[in-house]
């Protein structure tokens, strides 16, 4: 089989070697062998190989944390059959972009037939961030104004679609006319282009001084300084994570005043503490898959051959929604 390594740390570029007749990985107990038909890309794989990610494993490993395939082989009492489409969570040092995975069961969960492998491979990570974050940490509720910020990535978009799925009145912020166009598509009421214009006096404006009553962000830095002077009383903002960069600190007294609160959402850190939780949380979304109230959104997919191409581009900010590599070519 093909898999791509990281054998030393480093840019995508200089880190990652595409290996070829690697030996397939045997079955354990507990385990479901899975023929992977697409994995997707996240920001965090390209920290993971410069070695700047909070989690480092050894050295070589196989990065990619999501994918979408067919079930080759499973065990005598297990709840999976052969043939059987899924999606699952491969853990370090075998990740994702690999042709074969053996995954512990716990990790694997079924998808609709309906739903393409690209999609499927968009539906875990992202969606799962954004539903937890929306309905287990802020209890978003109908009629209520949600700012997502950086509308057009990958868990921005699955929070545009999720909260208007909660009946929320939506606001998107992203960068440059096409960005703007797919958060119009994914279905936000209101678009901000921050190339051009200041969010927060276009959010108070929107919501009649009010601010905004959730706000979704994955960027930090100075989106976050400023978020906090369109939110609403008793409102609150959503810790994501740090795309831009730097990490913020916020002054407390503000938060006294206006009565806000700061809260952070590690989904990786729940899944962890409540699989059963995420389990619920995947029947959910493949219900909202089917209803038609979400839709993954794709950039492109790619070709075995052109992850690092498009690790680069994904790099670069020049993307929207979920970048995905191809395996076995069978879509």
């Amino acid at each position: 089989m093909q898999k791509w390594t990281v054998e030393q740390l480093g840019n995508p570029k200089e880190a990652l070697v595409l290996r070829t007749n690697e030996e397939r990985p045997i079955r354990k107990k507990g385990q479901v062998l899975i023929r992977t038909e697409a994995a997707a890309l996240n920001f965090f794989d390209i920290l993971l190989c410069q070695g700047t990610y909070q989690e480092k494993p050894a050295l070589p490993f196989t990065p990619g944390s999501e994918i979408a395939g067919t079930v080759a082989e499973v065990g005598s009492n297990s709840r999976f059959r052969v043939n059987q489409r899924v999606i699952a969570r491969p853990t370090m040092p075998a990740g994702g972009l690999a042709e074969w995975h053996a995954v512990e069961e716990e990790s694997v969960f079924e998808v609709p037939k309906s739903m393409s492998f690209p999609e499927a491979a968009s539906l875990f990570i992202t969606y799962q961030t954004a539903y937890y974050a929306l309905h287990h940490r802020a209890n978003i509720k109908e009629g209520q104004t949600l700012l997502v910020h950086a509308g057009a990535g990958g868990v921005g978009s699955a929070a545009i679609q999720l909260g208007k799925a909660a009946g929320a009145y939506v606001i998107a912020t992203a960068g440059g006319a096409d960005k703007t166009k797919r958060c119009s598509e994914l279905g936000a009421d209101a678009v901000i282009d921050y190339r051009n214009d200041d969010f927060v006096p276009l959010v108070n404006k929107a919501t009649g001084g009010r601010g905004a009553d959730v706000i979704f962000d994955p960027v930090g830095g100075d989106t976050f300084d400023r978020s906090r002077k369109c939110i609403a009383f008793a409102g609150k903002l959503l810790v994501i994570g740090f795309a831009g960069g730097s990490i913020s600190e916020a002054p407390m007294n503000h938060a006294l005043v206006k009565n806000y609160s700061l809260i952070g959402v590690h989904w990786g850190y729940y899944a962890k503490l409540y699989p059963d939780g995420v389990k619920e949380i995947h029947k959910k979304l493949c219900g909202l898959y089917e209803s038609g109230d979400v839709r993954p959104l794709l950039f492109k997919v790619y070709k075995m051959e052109e992850a690092i191409h498009a690790l680069d581009q994904l790099s670069d900010r020049q993307t929207f929604g979920k970048l995905i590599i191809e395996m076995n070519r069978h879509y």
